[in-house]
């Protein structure tokens, strides 16, 4: 509560102009809101432009901020947007950033893990746009199905689906793992 409490100090003191309790925002929620993107996007280039151009809108948003949601789902809501429209302009399968794993496993799990890291990550960048940013708020991100349902403006019964039906794909799509 306290958090929510100096963001509420934070954004007011942003919207009479000053830079530095924005940057302190920015600072607070960048990590978040690059998250988001990366794990929509599927490459750093794209989810770093994303950031940032959420950053930009809401700086640019900030005067019309009521404060009718928490800073952290309305910034959600504009990463996500931008993210959305970013899939909606490209091929879902267009070549994703190289994955780390663990280094304290031998050789031969290494492998295995990343093989089975990138069919996942395969499988979640081929979902359906609505379906990857539900699933990436939810489980990656652990909003709960509400707050989901406010980032993506839609009702918590079409969240719920979505989220269904992006596991289902994804068990599917990795099922030779199993």
């Amino acid at each position: 509560m306290t958090g929510q409490l100096d963001d509420e100090i934070l954004v007011r003191a942003a919207q009479e102009g000053d830079l530095d309790a924005f940057e302190e925002l920015v600072r607070r929620y960048q990590v978040p809101v690059y998250r988001v993107a990366l794990r929509m996007l599927g490459v750093r280039a794209d989810a770093q432009d994303a950031a940032q151009e959420t950053f930009v809108r809401a700086w640019r948003s900030l005067p019309r901020f009521r404060g009718g949601s928490t800073l952290s789902t309305w910034l959600y809501r504009i990463v996500t947007r931008r993210c959305l429209d970013k899939l909606a302009k490209r091929r879902a399968t267009e070549a994703l950033d190289e994955i780390e794993v663990e280094d304290d496993l031998d050789p031969a799990q290494a492998a295995e893990r990343r093989e089975q890291l990138r069919a996942v990550t395969h499988a979640i960048a081929t979902l359906p746009a609505d379906q990857r940013a539900a699933l990436v708020l939810r489980e990656f991100e652990g909003l709960s199905y509400q707050e989901v349902a406010e980032v993506l403006g839609t009702s918590l019964a079409a969240v719920k689906g979505r989220i269904h039906r992006a596991r289902l794909t994804i068990i599917q799509e990795t099922s030779s793992w199993q």
